[in-house]
């Protein structure tokens, strides 16, 4: 049976009702991470790193909550059954399009509230962003959470531990390792964004460029991957991936044209009161 076996249990230790998971760290890596890396290219861009630290909180606060909340909608049926387990982040089931969308959300009202520069601020968490997804990812790896189709491919997962959440029909079954396709993905897509971010005269650019090219790799990637359809035969994550690549293409179109879209407060003083 070709793949690679993966028989890692996703708990590190446990005490009392208390456990440390993998995916825990890897989540927790990812968020440390990208706050270093986001406080360096504000830094850069002349932003006030107490201004991130301050921000962190919040990001990571509301990016939880939203992440959480378009998993278990997507899941409905199955926490529906079992509601004590909504709240239970460290199981794993973390919504990427949630996190983007509630850190996102949590960004503009901070950068409004403090009168910072918005396309600048969103600009220098991109790439810190996508070091934090892949880390994130590998704490999948481990978890089972994040389950591809069944494959002969000689790179397939086999998930034996017991502890690993991939479904019982799936379990020492060789299935497409999706995390290990996603990290790949976001990987290149740093690389560019790495490289453009000093190229682009306009702020603003970075991040209207990391929405669609992330939304095109979630697209794709999903058609290899185990969740429930929506409909045509689509999943949630690609229903989301082909609404945001249609707005931020147009979003990106109009910016090119008319850089005043993001620039709200790039006027105002980057300094808080």
């Amino acid at each position: 049976m070709n793949g690679i076996e993966i028989n890692i249990n996703p708990v590190i230790f446990s005490v009392g009702s208390f456990e440390l998971r993998w995916y825990s760290m890897a989540i927790m890596l990812g968020i440390v991470a990208a706050m270093f890396i986001t406080v360096s290219e504000s830094r850069r861009k002349g932003i006030p790193e107490n201004e991130i630290f301050n921000l962190a909180l919040w990001v990571v606060l509301a990016g939880m909550i939203g992440a959480r909340v378009f998993h278990v909608i997507d899941q409905w049926s199955f926490y529906a059954e079992n509601p004590s387990l909504i709240w239970q982040f460290q199981r794993g089931g973390l919504a990427i399009w949630g996190a983007l969308v509630g850190g996102g959300l949590a960004t503009v009202a901070y950068a409004r509230a403090k009168h910072l520069p918005l396309a600048k601020l969103l600009d220098a968490m991109i790439p810190g962003v996508l070091v934090a997804q892949i880390i994130g990812r590998f704490g999948c790896i481990v978890n089972g959470d994040a389950y591809g189709g069944v494959t002969n491919l000689p790179w397939a997962f086999i998930y034996v531990n017991p502890g690993a959440m991939i479904p019982d029909y799936l379990r020492g079954v060789p299935t497409h390792p999706y995390p290990l396709y996603e990290i790949i993905w976001n990987g290149l897509a740093l690389i560019g964004i790495w490289k453009l971010r000093s190229v682009f005269k306009k702020d603003g650019l970075v991040f209207l460029s990391y929405l669609p090219v992330y939304a095109m790799g979630r697209f794709l990637l999903t058609f290899v991957r185990q969740e429930k359809v929506w409909f045509w035969g689509l999943q949630e994550a690609q229903v989301i991936a082909i609404g945001i690549m249609v707005v931020s293409l147009g979003l990106l179109i109009y910016w090119i044209k008319k850089p005043d879209l993001l620039a709200g407060n790039d006027n105002e003083s980057t300094a808080a009161d």
